[in-house]
Order: structure tokens, then sequence, then C-alpha cells
């Protein structure tokens, strides 16, 4: 019986491009119609997250870690949406930076956390709104550094143009005797609400050319449990993530924890405050065991321990595990969160005291930049990483196309 004839390598080769060149001369009429996709270049940042998801996606040792990783088995090539998505769904636990065999000094070079920090910090840019503003995001150590000082300046001499005096006689706490109701509600009314529309088109924008799906309650309950309890800060093993060495630390959840809900809360005592002063009319100052002050002074509290424990992580942090351009964009938005809850004690502790409006001013000059800064700061993160869980809560309830998962 005659077997069939096998063909060499270079044979198969040669046979498969003289396929590939007759299919691509075949006449324009024969073929369907197709519709153009136009494929945007990517980055240097975007290759070498393509490059390095290519090795682990055959490599799969991390696959149980992150959801980055099942996320990353359902697809073949990366373009420049999917590197946006993983990049965002990215927690920088590194914990597959630490596992990782081809991790430098292999010749692989693989790190993943470093990578996707990169890409992170240009979506910021990328998507922000206006776009020509999204330039603060490469210098937003200064951004800070000048809001800052312009927040304070304001105030000051608002302070002193009303007073004469930043040393006054005990007000009881009255801080509309030093700057009215309306003046303070229509100031940052303003700036805060153009922080929240930047931010809503920002994360529109990526929501868009993420190509996400249709959002079903599921997939919504899942995306909000992982953001409000940070789940994969847990290493994907419970023990945590590696901040310094190899060993494992829950401190960075725990730390971010009482900074989210900490900012919760003094932002839950401001909503309170206004309910008081337009719905029923009353008028501050309030009681220190009232709902108002109650909020923020624990969220205050709490604010403080977050963002104190986030930065002294932040200082000891192995730089190889992020991107070191953006330290000045983290740091500054934690000492911006950090100087906001001790203003805001501090306040409080001294709003019967003649320095009542020394104190004052120097808090809201302090808010005054933390709300200008928070389109083009590390504030962002959480609004870009809530949008990427959602997606991956999304794409799980789909079908699996390549079935090339672990299950």
């Amino acid at each position: 019986m005659k077997q069939p004839e096998t063909l060499s390598a270079p044979a198969t080769l040669s046979a498969l491009t003289r396929e590939a060149q007759a299919l691509a001369q075949a006449p324009a009429e024969a073929s369907a119609p197709r519709r153009v996709i136009r494929v945007l270049p990517l980055t240097e940042n975007e290759e070498e997250v393509a490059r390095q998801m290519q090795i682990c996606n055959a490599c799969r040792y991390c696959e149980g870690f992150c959801a980055v990783f099942p996320a990353m088995t359902r697809r073949l090539e990366f373009g420049k949406a999917d590197i946006h998505y993983l990049a965002n769904l990215c927690h920088n636990c590194g914990a597959c930076y630490h596992a990782c065999q081809y991790a430098p000094p292999h010749d692989f070079g693989v790190n993943v956390p470093q990578a996707m920090a990169r890409v992170r910090g240009q979506t910021y840019a990328d998507y922000a709104w206006p776009p020509a503003l999204g330039a603060l995001y490469k210098r937003n150590g200064l951004t800070v550094a000048l809001a800052l000082a312009a927040g304070l300046a304001l105030f000051l001499l608002l302070a002193l143009a009303r007073h004469g005096t930043l040393w006054h006689a005990p007000l009881a706490g009255d801080f509309y005797a030093i700057f009215p109701h309306n003046l303070m509600a229509a100031m940052f009314g303003a700036v805060f609400a153009f922080a929240l529309l930047a931010l809503a088109f920002g994360v529109t924008r990526f929501w868009r050319s993420v190509s996400p799906g249709r959002a079903g309650a599921p997939a919504l309950a899942e995306a909000a449990h992982d953001a409000f309890t940070l789940t994969y800060l847990d290493g994907g093993h419970g023990e945590g993530c590696n901040e310094e060495d190899d060993r494992f630390t829950l401190a960075r959840r725990r730390f971010h924890h009482c900074t989210f809900y900490g900012f919760l809360l003094c932002f839950a005592a401001t909503a309170v405050a206004t309910l008081y002063h337009y719905a029923f009319g009353w008028h501050a100052p309030y009681a220190y065991l009232s709902a108002p002050v109650l909020l923020g002074t624990i969220g205050g509290v709490a604010l403080s321990i977050g963002s104190a424990g986030l930065l002294w992580l932040n200082l000891r942090r192995d730089p190889a595990r992020g991107d070191a351009a953006q330290r000045p964009m983290d740091r500054g938005f934690i000492a911006l969160l950090l100087l906001t809850a001790l203003s805001g004690l501090a306040l409080l502790a001294g709003r019967d005291s003649g320095a009542m409006a020394a104190l004052l001013a120097v808090h809201l000059g302090v808010v005054m930049a933390l709300f200008a800064t928070l389109p083009y700061g590390k504030f962002a993160h959480g609004i870009y990483r809530s949008a990427a869980l959602l997606k991956s809560a999304i794409e799980k309830r789909q079908p699996d196309t390549l079935k090339l998962g672990s299950d």
C-alpha cells in the first residue's frame, strides 16, 4: 500500500507561502465585501506588554493569581484596547513578578507589574478630558505643588481681606463668619463638578474603546464586590502583596481600605451637612456628637491612617515593581489626602480658638488642590480599575471562543 507523501518543513512552509500569495492575488470581485478595521499602532510600552503577555500565555503559571491572566487566556494577540484593558485590570500586587521564572535577570525579562504600570499611566493621559489637559499626568508632581500653593494662597488672602488678620477673637466654631457659605459652595461646587465631568468623559472613552458588552446585574454585583473589597490585592492566595521582598503582606490592602472608606465617610459628612443646611435649615457649627462631625472625625482618622500607611509603603517598595516616572503622581496624591485629613482634624480641634481662620484657610486650600487635581492624578486609577473589573465580570459570562484556559 502506497504511503502518503510527507513534505519536509521547508517544503511545507513554501507551500503555505504560495497558498497565501494566491489568496492575496485573487480577483477583488471574487471576494465578499469586507469591513476594514483600522489597527492603531502600539507605543513602545504597549509593545512591551504585548510581548510579555505572549510569553505568559505560553506559560500560564500565574493563571490563578488575579483577573489579568484569565482575561489574557481569551486572547492570542493583543491590540491597543486589549492592552489598555489589561493594564487597568492589573492591581500591581507583585505576586506574578515574584513567582515568575522568566523575571530579570532571565533573558526574557518578564516584569508584568512594571510593564502594566507604564501603560496604565499612559492610558490616563490618552483618555483624559479635555484631551489637551492629559499632559498634566506627565507633570503631576509639579501640578500638585502649584495647585496646593495656589489654593493655600487664595484662601489665606481671602481670610486676610475679610478680617485683616488670621488671628481673631473666638467665633464659637462659626466657619461662615470667615468664609460665607454661598462663596464656599460656589467655589468648591464648580471645581468638584468639573472634576466629576472630566472623569466621566475619560472613563466613557475608555469604556467604549474596550468593547465591553452588556452589563447584567450579576456582572455589576461581582465588579462592585471586587472593587469594594479589593479582591485582587490578596496575591491570589489570600496572603497579600509583595512590597520590599518575597514576603507576603496584607498591609497595602488594609491601608487602601482605610483610605477609601475614610474618604467616603468624609464625603458622607459633607453630604449630611449639606442636607442639614438646605433641607432642614440647620446651620453649622454642629455639635461634636452630631452626624456630620462624627462621620467626619471617623473618616478623618481612617484617612490619616490609610494615607500615611500607603505613603510609608510607597517609600519602601521595590522600584522594579512599578513605574518610577509615576512616583511623583502617586506620592503627590497620597500627600494631599494625608494633608486633607490632618488639616480637617486640626480645624475640628481648634474651631473654638482664635486660630480658626488660619486653620480653615489651610484646610480649604488643601481640599481645593485635591479637587482640582482629581481628574489628572492618581485618583483616576480607582475609576479606570473599576471599569476594567466590570469589563472582566462581563467577559467571564461570555463564551470563550478560544477555549485555551486551564479549565
